[in-house]
């Protein structure tokens, strides 16, 4: 079991350093998202590159203002291109995946395509935007999109909880990812991690400490039938959240 929170800054540090990295994150956001947008005569890998620029800038700001970093373990994992399918604590895994894994898109829901400038940027990234309403219309989505995402040689990021899930609980990982990779032959790599234990999910605070990230062996899709690559991405992710939570309050 991991050490999380090795110190306990006091709640005006915490809430300082916070607002200071909100400060940071937002000014980037207004600088990067009209470049992004600027940018959409360009390739999608002008576009992308723009994109995963910010993202990476937040994680930095976040271990530079609110002294949060992480480590990953498995790194050696990650060959040519797949499906990742990623726990989902925290808004920390959208922006950590971007510096951990080469070019991707996301699974999501469409509504974040709305938020202005945000949403919009979003948009010129090519993600795989779902109505998680209509379940059997997003299964087709994310076969189409994803399969033709996956020929182009990006990774395709399945958070397969659907929802940001509170450390220490659990849910039913939905059918859909593992439909993807059954139907496009591509493999699976799981990645698991205790980021909601820092960053929790609708929370302001960000405490400091390090996150525990592992990252799986690739599982080869053409093996085992979709509902057999859900149980074992599920199986092998609630495993090693196990390991590597802290279940402190």
């Amino acid at each position: 079991m991991t050490q999380a929170k090795k110190s306990s800054p006091n709640l005006f540090l915490l809430g300082l350093r916070s607002i200071v990295f909100f400060i940071f994150q937002v000014t980037t956001l207004f600088i990067f998202a009209p470049l992004v947008l600027l940018s959409f005569p360009f390739s999608y890998s002008v576009r992308y590159a723009i994109a995963s620029t910010w993202a990476k800038l937040v994680i930095k700001g976040l271990k530079t203002i609110c002294k949060l970093d992480f480590k990953v373990t498995g790194a050696e994992n990650i060959k040519g291109n797949g499906i990742i399918f990623c726990k989902h604590q925290s808004a920390w895994e959208t922006f950590a995946l971007q510096v951990m894994f080469p070019q991707q898109c996301w699974v999501l829901k469409k509504e974040l395509l709305w938020i202005p400038l945000f949403g919009w940027a979003l948009a010129l990234t090519q993600p795989i935007a779902i109505n998680r309403s209509k379940k059997s219309q997003s299964f087709k989505q994310i076969i189409e999109q994803g399969t033709d995402r996956l020929t182009s040689g990006r990774w395709v990021v399945i958070f397969p909880e659907g929802t940001r899930t509170a450390p220490g609980e659990k849910k039913k990982y939905m059918i859909g990812g593992a439909l993807l990779a059954e139907k496009s032959g591509y493999p699976v790599i799981p990645v698991a991690h205790n980021a909601g234990e820092f960053w929790k999910r609708n929370a302001f605070i960000k405490y400091p400490g390090t996150i525990q990230v592992r990252i799986g062996e690739m599982v080869d899709s053409k093996t085992l039938s979709a509902r057999e690559l859900n149980q074992t991405m599920q199986n092998w992710i609630e495993g090693q959240m196990d390991l590597i939570s802290n279940k402190a309050p």
